[in-house]
């Protein structure tokens, strides 16, 4: 599915849960999670990501193909030397269900961008040491 206004809505109202060690956070695009601010100072990282593997160009796809994609991320991930952490991402509504995701400390906005274009991504969600989490519109979409 190409970039739409009703996708990038899509993608803003979304809750991006993330399973981090000491407790979680919920972020939401645009907006600063004082949490995530801290954790990140705590982690040393200047930079992060949030990536996905499941439901390439925004299609709902078989779960099964989703696991093993999201299963082969995790993998494409940890060769590239980064330490991946569970998330979620939530659709505002009950018409999308919720997608497996990870987590990347430390990733460039260039190197998080290939992965999901990789994927088959319309967009990823990048942020910096400040906690505000940007959507990224890649060139798939």
């Amino acid at each position: 599915m190409a970039k739409t206004s009703e996708l990038e809505v899509a993608y803003r109202v979304a809750t991006y849960r993330l399973f981090l060690p000491g407790g979680g956070c919920e972020l939401r695009v645009g907006v600063v999670s004082e949490t995530l601010r801290c954790w990140l100072e705590t982690a040393d990282a200047d930079s992060f990501a949030i990536l996905t593997a499941h439901n390439p160009g925004s299609r709902l796809s078989d779960p099964d193909d989703n696991a093993q994609r999201q299963a082969q991320l995790e993998c494409d991930l940890l060769e590239l030397g980064y330490e991946p952490y569970a998330g979620e991402n939530v659709a505002a509504d009950d018409n999308w269900p919720a997608e497996e995701s990870c987590f990347v400390p430390g990733i460039s906005v260039a190197e998080a961008s290939a992965l999901g274009e990789r994927y088959g991504q319309n967009a990823i969600i990048c942020g910096g040491a400040d906690g505000l989490p940007e959507l990224v519109w890649l060139d798939n979409a």
